[in-house]
This record gives structure tokens, sequence and C-alpha cells, in this order.
């Protein structure tokens, strides 16, 4: 899919935050819109207080950047703007110079559906400074909803067990992009299925729905809904059963399965949509049992998630084999924003070697960490055992030992035997794309391998393991001395 041209038909030049041109505009002014700088995008705390995330959205990304330009349009309302003075906000000469731009920034990133923790760049910018900061709003509004949601999709998927988890949350998204964009996260995450119909045609997705409680009450009872909605789509037919009567519903549902069967066709199953889910689904399992419909499903929904799903399963011998999740899902509903923060760790001089920044702050957590940086994972056995953030330019021992950004008596030593691979991958060189885009699919089970190599602790719910991510030593003792530097402690 093009975003830009199958989604908008239209310029996404403006879609930042007018800061980001103010000081795109003051670069411009003060003749350094060409200076080299690196900025990375990282989000600091893992959502959902889990132990991991699901990067996604890269592939946005991608279509938003192979189009990134400003159009006519775009420059004449950016003329208009005024300052407090009531005169122009930009001048000309720099209207002009918006309209010459041309992408070229090299892109870095780890791949979508990668597992990815704290601190550690998901991508990693580096260009004209000019370029560099006026991508940062739309780099991360991508970026951060849809590794939000994606990282649901998969907790979800580990407590339904690999049975069929469907989206439904497109009515309770924000927006027509923020259901599209969930759907899509959602798929990689690890759901099997959408309702939205939209997002199942631009990203191939699965799409599956029934009817809802309005078919049934459109008719002068219940028996009637269900026989022409089997008359209508015999080859689609799973009943939603608890309008009136749960218990009833189904046994009207089975009495219309009969029909089905005897017309060729195979009743898929039924959907509980209210009540108490266990209880309901262990006695409509009982019916639909002893009438012969040993393989129909018995769906669920109702602001389901991964707690209650884990409930319904593991404590409450409940009988449901999809999982239909909605509001929950597609609005990331306990935890709305990732949080995630695009900060410059370099900048060249005019020698042309690199300054290092760091941004401080009281807050540990917030002083962000300098260099060119990259990820190296290490493993064992095929286990996923440890992250590694390092400068490029250094040297790595071949024992390195990394050191816990938020407590340096916290460090771990790398085993020099340990296999080991590095994250960001090369997307973009000087603006011209250079990565081999995966199809969905790809991605999507690129989530599950990725799963496959952390422990199972750090996939729990409650008070995950926390898994070792540092900074290579030489870079931990550089943002210190920065560090030092910049709060003049001698």
């Amino acid at each position: 899919m093009k975003l830009t041209q199958d989604l908008y038909k239209s310029s996404l030049g403006l879609f930042t935050d007018l800061y980001q041109i103010t000081m795109a505009y003051g670069y411009w002014k003060s003749g350094t819109t060409e200076k080299e700088a690196v900025f990375n995008l990282y989000y600091r705390k893992n959502p959902f207080n889990g132990g991991y995330a699901i990067c996604c959205g890269l592939d946005y990304a991608i279509d938003y950047l192979q189009d990134f330009s400003l159009d006519e349009s775009d420059l004449e309302y950016l003329g208009k703007l005024t300052g407090n003075d009531g005169k122009p906000l930009f001048e000309k000469g720099f209207l002009k110079y918006l309209s010459e731009m041309e992408f070229n920034c090299d892109i870095d990133a780890i791949p979508e559906g990668s597992v990815v923790f704290p601190n550690e760049p998901l991508v990693r910018v580096k260009g004209p400074l000019f370029q560099c900061q006026i991508l940062e709003t739309a780099l991360l509004n991508i970026i951060n909803f849809q590794t939000l949601v994606a990282t649901k999709a998969a907790r979800l998927s580990i407590a339904a067990l690999g049975e069929p988890i469907l989206e439904f949350g497109m009515r309770r998204a924000q927006g027509i992009d923020g259901a599209l964009a969930a759907s899509r996260a959602a798929y990689i995450g690890g759901c099997s299925a959408t309702s939205n119909v939209l997002a199942g045609k631009l990203f191939d997705i699965p799409v599956k729905g029934t009817h809802a409680h309005s078919w049934v009450m459109s008719f002068d009872s219940e028996e009637e809904a269900f026989e022409a909605y089997a008359q209508a789509m015999p080859n689609n037919c799973i009943f939603l059963v608890d309008t009136f009567d749960t218990i009833e519903g189904v046994k009207k549902a089975i009495v219309e399965g009969v029909k089905l069967r005897e017309r060729g066709y195979e009743m898929v199953g039924i959907r509980l949509d209210s009540g108490d889910l266990a209880y309901l689904s262990i006695e409509a399992r009982k019916l639909l049992d002893e009438a012969g419909f040993e393989n129909a499903k018995i769906v669920a929904s109702n602001d389901l998630d991964e707690n209650i799903i884990t409930s319904l399963k593991s404590q409450q011998d409940a009988q449901i084999n999809v999982w239909g999740v909605g509001t929950k899902l597609a609005t990331a509903f306990d935890q709305p924003a990732l949080g995630g923060v695009y900060k410059i760790s370099a900048i060249k001089n005019a020698k042309g070697e690199w300054d290092y920044k760091i941004k401080l702050s009281e807050q540990a957590i917030k002083t962000s960490n300098p260099g060119i940086q990259q990820v190296r994972r290490y493993f064992r056995n095929g286990e996923s055992v440890a992250d590694m953030i390092f400068n490029e330019v250094d040297e790595i021992p071949q024992a390195p030992v990394i050191m816990d950004p938020m407590d340096n008596t916290r460090r771990k030593k790398i085993n020099k035997s340990l296999e080991y691979k590095d994250l960001l991958q090369p997307v973009f060189r000087k603006g011209k794309l250079v990565y081999e885009r995966p199809g969905i699919k790809e991605i999507k089970n690129h989530v599950q391998e990725e799963l496959g190599t952390l422990h199972k602790s750090i996939k729990r719910f409650a008070n995950p393991h926390q898994y070792p991510v540092g900074l290579e030593e030489n870079l931990f003792k550089l943002k210190t001395n920065l560090t030092l530097q910049l709060r003049k402690v001698e």
C-alpha cells in the first residue's frame, strides 16, 4: 500500500507539529540546515507493565518517507501564518527552500515484528539536521501507536494459547486512520483476522464477521432472524445467541444448524457477547455436542483483554474457541500511549568530527543516550539472553560488559562464545530505499519467532522478569562523562 496515494490522496508534508517547522526555520536562518546529525526513536518503559514490546509501523513510515514533500497548497498555507506582530512567520526564501527540498537521510530501523526493549533505538535517523528535525512528529505518531497495539495483540495471543483472536475494535478506535493502523498492528501482533473491511483490502488481512443484535431485533422472533440469516449466508453462519435468553438462543441456533446440514451446509458456530461467558460457554458446549455439532465454534466477545482471557481459560474452564477483542485492543485501553521519544545523540562539528549529545533530566530515565547507536542481541541455544546498545564508531571487546543505564551497579559480562545479531538494518541511504520490505504475513510470523526466543518469565503478565539490556561499557562511560561535564562537576 502507498499510504499517501491509497489512503489520504494528498500530501502529508504538514503532518508535523508547528515547532518542528519553526526549529527548521531557525536552522535555515542560522545556516545550519546541512549539519549532519543523528536522532534516535525509542521508548523508556515497556507498555502494559510487561516485559517487552513488539515494534511495528515501519512499513507505514517507509511510505510516508518515500512520499515526503510539501505541495503548493502546503507552502501557501505556511505563507499565511503570522507571528505575534501580525507579520508572516516565515520568509519567502524559506518556503522556496522547502519547495526544493528532497529527502536524503539515512534511516536504519529494527524490522517490524521484532521484540524490543526500553532505550533501544527502534529507528535511527542520520542526515541533514533540518530534515531529521522535521521527521520527528510523524515517525513518533506512526511507530508509537502501532507498536503499542502490536504488543497488546501479542499478549492476547499468548493468553489465548494459540486460539484465534478476531480484532473487532474499529467502531471504538480513534478515527479512521486509528482504526486502520490498529487493525494492521493487531494482525501483525497475533490476531487471526479483523472485522475492518477496508483494512482487509489495504493490508491483505483476513476479514471475519457475522451479525449484530439489531439483525435479530429487526425480526418478529429469534427463530425467524436465524432462519433468514441462514438463507442469506449459509456458508458463514455464526449465530449471535444472547439477544434475549442465551441458552434458548443456543437451542434455536441448533435447530437452524440442523436445517443447514440438511441443505448441505454446516453451522460454523455461535457467538456470546454478554453475561457469564464461562458458564454460558460450558452450557452451550454441552448443548452443541449433544446435538451433534462437536465442531461448532463458540466465539466470545464483551470487553475482553489478556487477563480476562487467561482467567476464563485457566481458572474457569470456559469452552470458548475464538476470541473477539475490540475496544481494549484497538485503543490499547489500559495504556493509551507508548511514550516513545525522539532525541538527538550526535552532530558533526566544523572539523567533520562527531560531537555527542545527551539531554539531561532530574529523572534518570529521561536522560538520553549519546552516540551512533546500534543494538546487538546475544543468543544462547536459540534463546535471547541480553541486548547491548553500543556506539558504532567504537571498537567492541570480544567479551563486552553491558551496564544498566539506570543503575551503574547492575552490569553483565557477555560471554564471547555467544552468537549475536545487530538489530538496526539499513532502510534508506541518502533518501533511497534499500530495504527489502517483507509482506504482512512474513512480519506476523516474525513476531511469533521472536516471542519464541524469549524465556517464559519475560512473557508473563504479572511481574515479568526484566530482560537484560544495557549500554556497552565505553558508551556508558561516555554518557557519564558528558553528564558530569554538563553539570560542571570536576
